[in-house]
């Protein structure tokens, strides 16, 4: 059996509604990514388990939130995306990152994360202190709402594109041996005692099939030779005088509606679990 995980700890990362903490930091088009990052909870990922100057991977960066927030913080980054649409994104924030005086440096490189190793510079292998990163859930997510003449529609709710081999676009099975070789090559990166967090929640595939996703990375992780050291809880809702203020989406708070209506017990998503391990 595997060793029992440290006390979970709570990472306040949403104190700040989402669009507040990309104001400024991040250019306007990032909105089109449906799967970001929190900015806070990176920025409190990389404060957390690195020193200035040292080097931070996300192996699926999408429009660039690890990459930014380490620049801010004077860590180097490096970042893959599969997807052509969002490593564009992705520079276009570091751009803006250096414009503002971050004194960090990133580089991002487009293709398939699963054959990382090809992809970047050999300098790296050995040298990075955290991985940070967290997997598609699927193939979209809640995304924006677009009103029209015929009524509300969802707009930048896809992942990009399935030709690109997309592991968002692929079976549950696929999608975690995906993962799983990602992990496996992230551990060549890592220096000895560099770290490792995903960030993930328990999938909803069905109405009734809810998915322990985290439980699934922790597996997968360990398989590789992670060794788990903390699993923590990072806040995407508000304390205010001692009451927590959701900050779900207006679908998201229609599909709870509709579970409940229904006499399924689905409550609103308040926070994302972190998985932090560490290569020895």
């Amino acid at each position: 059996m595997p060793e029992p995980l440290p006390v979970t700890s709570l990472w306040l990362t949403c104190q700040q509604p989402a669009r507040d903490q990309r104001q400024g930091r991040y250019v306007p088009q990032t909105s089109s990514h449906p799967g970001k990052m929190l900015p806070h909870l990176a920025a409190h990922a990389i404060s957390s388990y690195t020193a200035a100057g040292e080097l931070v991977f996300d192996p699926m960066c999408g429009s660039g939130t690890t990459l930014v927030e380490a620049m801010h913080l004077g860590r180097q980054g490096i970042g893959i995306d599969i997807e052509p649409r969002y490593t564009a994104l992705a520079e276009t924030n570091v751009t803006l990152a250096a414009s503002q005086g971050a004194t960090g440096t990133a580089l991002v490189l487009t293709g398939d994360a699963t054959g990382l190793l090809d992809l970047v510079p050999t300098s790296a292998v050995g040298r990075v202190s955290l991985v940070l990163t967290s997997p598609p859930y699927g193939r979209g997510t809640h995304g924006l709402v677009k009103t029209t003449s015929s009524g509300v529609r969802k707009r930048n709710h896809h992942y990009g594109d399935r030709k690109h081999g997309n592991l968002a676009y692929t079976n549950w099975s696929r999608l975690l041996d995906g993962f799983a070789a990602i992990l496996a090559a992230s551990y060549q990166l890592l220096r000895p005692g560099g770290t490792v967090v995903i960030t993930c929640r328990p999938v909803r595939r069905q109405r009734d099939d809810l998915i322990d996703l985290p439980g699934e990375l922790l597996a997968i992780a360990q398989s590789v030779g992670l060794v788990p050291v903390e699993r923590c809880a990072a806040m995407l809702a508000a304390f205010r005088d001692g009451q927590i203020i959701h900050r779900a989406s207006m679908f998201g708070l229609m599909a709870v509606r509709r579970a409940r209506a229904q006499g399924i017990p689905v409550h609103l998503i308040a926070h994302e679990d972190v998985l932090v391990l560490r290569r020895h």
